[in-house]
Formats: C-alpha cells, sequence, structure tokens
C-alpha cells in the first residue's frame, strides 16, 4: 500500500521549539512514519521538484529507491548541490523521467551538465534559501538526519545549508535516519512531527577524501598563510590549495572560523591550538559553518560538539553578517585570473566545472570586515606548466565569478598581488609579476596591446 503524506500545508516552517507530544508520544509517531524505502518514494509524482541535501547529507537508500522507480514517473526534478557521488539515476536515457538540476557541479555530475542531459541554476550560496522560496515550489524534501532525540526530535547534521529552508518549504518530507550522521548544534533540527514518512539505514556516510598537497601548493599557502594576523576569523573554500594554507596556518594565534564549509584541515587548526575562536567578535567562542564535508574523523569531530554550531547559508553566508567578524579573512581557489583581477572561478570558457558556491558571498564579506582581507589563491599554470592561469583576458564564455571590484589580494607560487585600490596599470604590472616567468613577456605584450601599461 502507497505511503499518504500527513501534511497539506506547503507554507508550514519549522519550528525549533519542544512539542508538546511527550517521550511516549514521539515513538509512537516514529513506529508509524517508518517504512521502506521503495515504499516511502511511492509519494513522489510525476512533475514533482524534489530537493536533496549536498554532499554527504544525500540520502543513498531513498536515492536508489527513486531510481527503481524512474520508469513509473515522468518530469521530475531533482536538485541538489556538490553531490559527492554519480548519482544513480543520472543517465542520458533517463533525464525524461528524473531530471537533475545542479547547483554546483562535481566529479558526479559535472559530464550531466555539460553534455546537456542535466541542468545547471547559477547563483549565490547565500541566495539559495530565497532563489527556493520565490522561484522553486518545492513537493518533497528528502534527507539523511541523525537519529531521533527522546523529544522526537531530528539532526540535519552535515547538511544545514539550504536544508534546513527547503524543510520548511517542502509539502513531503522523506528522512533517513542514519546512526553515522552526526548529531550537529546550531539550527539543524526536525520535528517528527513534520515528518510524513521516514526510513531506516544505517551506512556510513559519503565521505571527501584529504586532499594531497604539491610543494607548489604549500608554497602559495605559505604566502597566503603570511597575510593572516593573529586573531583572525577565516573562511576557507575547497581545494588542494586551501587545504594547504589550512596546514600553513597552524602556527597561528586566536584565529576563528566563520565559514560555509568546515573541512578537515580545520580540525588540525583546532587541534593544534591555532583556532580557539576566543577573539571572534560574532558569536565569540563558535565554529560556525554551515555543511561539512571530509572524512569520518570530521564527522566525529563535529557530533554534538559545544563549539561547532551549524546555521542556513542565508545566515552564514550574507555578506553583511561575514563581515560584522573583525579581521575576516576569505580564502578561496580560482581557475583562471585577468590582469585586471576578474577571477574564472567555476568554468573554463563555456564548460561548467564548479559553480559560484560561497566565494562570491565571501569576498564581499571580507571587505565589508574592519581589517578584513580577500584572498585568492591559484597556481600559475595548468597543463604540467603549458597554460598559463593569469591571463590577458578570461576565455571566452567564461563566468566571472569574482569581479575585479570584489578581489583584493591573488596569490601564486611566486608571491603576492595586491589589486585592491590599485589603478589597472598597476593591477595589471602586479599580476604580471605574480605570472610564471615563461609567460610573463607575453602577457607585457598583451598589455601593452591593451594599453594597461
Amino acid at each position: 500500500m502507497a505511503v499518504q503524506s500527513m501534511h497539506k500545508d506547503p507554507a508550514r516552517k519549522l519550528q525549533l521549539v519542544t512539542f508538546p507530544a511527550g517521550r511516549k508520544a514521539a515513538r509512537e509517531l516514529y513506529l508509524a512514519r517508518v517504512t521502506g524505502p521503495d515504499q516511502a518514494v511511492q509519494l513522489i509524482q510525476s512533475g514533482h521538484n524534489v530537493v536533496l541535501p549536498m554532499g554527504c547529507g544525500e540520502p543513498l537508500a531513498l536515492v536508489e529507491a527513486l531510481t527503481r522507480r524512474a520508469a513509473q514517473l515522468q518530469d521530475v526534478k531533482i536538485h541538489q548541490m556538490l553531490p559527492l557521488r554519480r548519482p544513480p539515476y543520472l543517465k542520458p536515457e533517463l533525464a525524461g523521467h528524473l531530471r537533475h538540476v545542479s547547483w554546483f557541479n562535481s566529479e558526479g555530475n559535472r559530464q550531466a551538465v555539460n553534455e546537456g542531459w542535466a541542468d545547471y541554476m547559477p547563483g549565490y550560496f547565500y541566495e539559495y534559501p530565497r532563489l527556493m522560496q520565490e522561484y522553486l515550489n518545492i513537493d518533497v524534501f528528502m534527507a539523511m538526519v541523525s537519529p531521533m532525540d527522546e523529544r522526537g526530535y531530528f539532526s540535519l547534521g552535515t547538511s544545514v545549508d539550504y536544508s534546513s529552508t527547503a524543510a520548511g518549504l517542502a509539502r513531503i518530507i522523506i528522512l533517513e535516519v542514519n546512526e553515522y550522521m552526526p548529531r550537529t548544534r546550531g539550527n539543524s533540527l526536525i520535528h517528527i512531527s513534520q515528518v510524513d514518512c521516514l526510513v531506516e539505514n544505517n551506512c556510513p556516510l559519503l565521505e571527501l577524501p584529504v586532499p594531497r598537497v604539491s610543494a607548489v601548493e604549500r608554497s602559495i599557502a605559505g604566502y597566503a598563510a603570511a597575510l593572516v594576523d593573529d586573531g583572525s576569523t577565516i573562511q576557507l573554500g575547497l581545494g588542494r590549495i586551501t587545504h594547504a594554507v589550512a596546514l600553513a596556518l597552524q602556527d597561528k594565534k586566536d584565529l576563528g572560523i566563520h565559514s560555509e564549509m568546515l573541512t578537515e584541515g580545520m580540525v588540525d587548526l583546532v587541534n593544534s591550538g591555532a583556532v580557539n575562536n576566543r577573539k571572534k567578535t560574532l558569536h565569540p567562542g563558535k565554529l560556525i559553518g554551515c555543511f561539512a564535508a571530509g572524512t569520518r574523523r570530521l564527522y566525529d569531530f563535529i557530533h554534538d560538539t559545544p563549539m561547532v554550531e551549524l546555521y542556513p547559508v542565508s545566515y552564514t553566508n550574507d555578506p553583511y553578517i561575514i563581515g560584522q567578524n573583525y579581521k575576516m579573512v576569505a580564502i578561496n581557489e580560482a581557475l583562471e585570473v585577468d590582469l585586471l583581477g576578474q577571477c574564472a572561478s567555476e568554468s573554463l570558457g563555456h564548460y561548467q566545472y564548479s559553480g559560484t558556491g560561497g566565494q562570491t558571498d565571501f569576498a564581499r564579506g571580507a571587505l565589508r570586515s574592519p581589517g578584513g582581507k580577500g584572498i585568492i589563491v591559484l597556481r600559475s599554470t595548468a597543463r604540467n606548466g603549458t597554460v598559463s592561469k593569469i591571463v590577458p583576458v578570461l576565455k571566452p564564455g567564461a563566468v566571472v565569478s569574482c569581479s575585479r571590484n570584489d578581489v583584493d589580494y591573488v596569490v601564486t607560487e611566486y608571491g603576492v598581488a595586491k589589486l585592491r585600490g590599485k589603478v589597472a596599470r598597476e593591477r595589471a604590472l602586479a599580476m604580471i609579476s605574480i605570472a610564471h616567468p615563461d609567460f610573463r613577456e607575453d602577457l607585457r605584450r598583451a598589455a601593452r596591446k591593451m594599453h594597461l601599461i
């Protein structure tokens, strides 16, 4: 028999209060709503919009069950940011049944988006909750959560980000309960009375391997770390270089963290004593983020840890909120930067490699901060040194993730270019000075043709 939805009001919101139902009533609700994955996904109908959490918050058993149901459905759109695996339904022949809508590409969905059998929806990370509210009628929210507590609350665990908003907007909520999902503090709770049905699936979470760091990346990290003063609050983006920066910051003192992503390197920063959050002006004593992606070590670190709090991305990534942190330093990677400082951080020409994510949110927020800094890091070359990543102009079709007005510092293995407050000629000369020596003369010739120098 198909499971029926318990809720009809599409506008219901999460209420983070203690519900009047006691422990016994919460347990009775749980038992009444637990079912199998194949039964749970019967709630999903043709034409529905389904939202999944990012990263390791993906409900693995439910997605597998929905894939098995694909032939029975038409035009179901599945929205997700940063999948950590290739979704099992992501096949060209299933696109008319279950169509993937990416909010940030990864290795798991990059091919599908660029070949046209999946879609990409651009946006600043902090605005995705608003985009959902204004433009997306969410029929179903499915997520992996921690086990229910005695009062009937689950935790969204590693993925609060846009998930907390999606849960409040969805007409139907289906949860996958997993004892491996950490219970996180902040604004991560959802009550059993708000859930239409749930399944149990105790399996290890998806993991993001610790990046290997090269000598070049360590060199870049050294220059970037030198720009970070003791007592700063930092944000680190995704990538090998930013992981190297985390390693290079371990001799700093009194650092704080306000970030979108909580990473493996942040565990090392806390364990080394570099991060204690004591000098933060916003959430002093707390390590703030909206999602976590890494190995089991990171997930164990954030489990029920009073110091760690996760909040919706509409809060953590709001540039106004970010700017309230004294000496806020945002450190993010780019794929290509031109002579004026425009950053292509998500596309290689027309090829959509990743997404805007929170890079622009934090670049702008850091510049609002008293004593704040925005740092863009990248290797000077690609393809074994045959291509310069510092270019006269970005490739045709490239997406400008950070405009020249948003860029403060750019760092390569050849040094630091300070761009903010500089005229175009000074910017071009600074960028040429941190390019690979093999390409500097070509860049000078191009700059002269462009009348920059």
